[in-house]
């Protein structure tokens, strides 16, 4: 009989990004759920984008998906079973690309629609890639630009040329799954995903008593459309949340951008100084060409995370 206490190896305390529960001593399961409401107008599309962000916490822990199950919201007065057809082809398409198998799910009539996956995956229980385990020196990689959130905003209000819609819609809809391949034989020290907190708040889950972190925030990769969308003050309420709730654990008032909701966003990795060139230049060669080196570990100083 598994003891359940001890093979359980991620908990609700430490903001790991999915459950590892540990089944022999090279397997354990990997777990996760999450949905979102549409973020574009195509229904194909937003299926991909609801997908690939649900598949994202398998990725952050470096575990491959097994399978997926589908949940869905939908109002079914207001739509037609076509718009749910696409909704659904888009998300068996990302759980396709990524190599796993849709086995079901379940759906039920509700007045705002959404969809996403409960996701299943495997990795080693000895190698799998926790949040809050980087070390003094690392240095911190981000996957993907930043600006989804801002740009959905701006997508449901209207304000985007059709290429600004696909751009936004392209960094959504990739997956994070290449990285796994990228990083197999480079040391990850830590890693999560960018998400509903934004960079900031998914960066101080990371963060343990004894280490600070220090962004370069010009090395941040950004969406080239988010600047137009900030000067028409087109910022999600969830931003400014975000940054009300980050802002007494910095040294200084973080710009907005940081703090922006992200839906589906990038990894960000902590790396040995050593291999984090290496690094780099795979996840570039596998498609994330806006990776970038944006900070690095150190000892814990008064804050936790400087900006400069």
């Amino acid at each position: 009989m598994i003891d359940k206490s001890s093979n359980l190896l991620s908990s609700t305390d430490s903001n790991e990004d999915a459950s590892v529960f540990k089944i022999s001593d090279d397997l354990a399961l990997v777990q996760t759920l999450d949905f979102i409401t549409p973020v574009v107008d195509d229904p194909f599309v937003f299926g991909q984008i609801a997908a690939a962000n649900s598949l994202s916490d398998i990725f952050a822990m470096g575990a491959k998906p097994l399978n997926a199950l589908n949940i869905v919201g939908f109002d079914s007065c207001h739509f037609s079973d076509e718009i749910l057809a696409e909704i659904l082809a888009g998300g068996k398409s990302k759980i396709s690309e990524c190599g796993a198998q849709l086995v079901g799910g379940h759906s039920i009539q509700t007045p705002e629609m959404y969809y996403g996956l409960s996701v299943t995956g495997v990795v080693n229980p000895t190698k799998f890639w926790a949040n809050n385990t980087a070390k003094v020196g690392d240095l911190l990689i981000l996957t993907k630009p930043l600006g989804t959130g801002i740009l959905s905003t701006a997508i449901k209000a209207d304000f985007l040329s059709l290429d600004e819609v696909k751009e936004a819609a392209f960094y959504m809809s990739q997956l994070n799954f290449y990285a796994l391949s990228a990083l197999c034989d480079v040391q990850v020290h830590a890693c999560t995903d960018i998400t509903g907190f934004g960079f900031l708040g998914h960066s101080l889950e990371m963060i343990r008593d004894d280490i600070s972190f220090e962004i370069q925030t010009m090395s941040l990769p950004i969406i080239k459309s988010v600047q137009k969308c900030l000067d028409m003050g087109l910022i999600p309420a969830g931003s400014y949340r975000n940054q009300e709730f980050i802002k007494p654990n910095l040294n200084t008032l973080p710009d907005i951008l940081l703090c922006d909701a992200q839906t589906s966003g990038g990894l960000l990795v902590a790396i040995s100084e050593k291999e984090v060139n290496l690094a780099l230049k795979r996840l570039k060669e596998a498609g994330y060409e806006s990776a970038a080196i944006v900070g690095k570990v150190c000892q814990r100083k008064e804050h936790k995370i400087y900006l400069s």
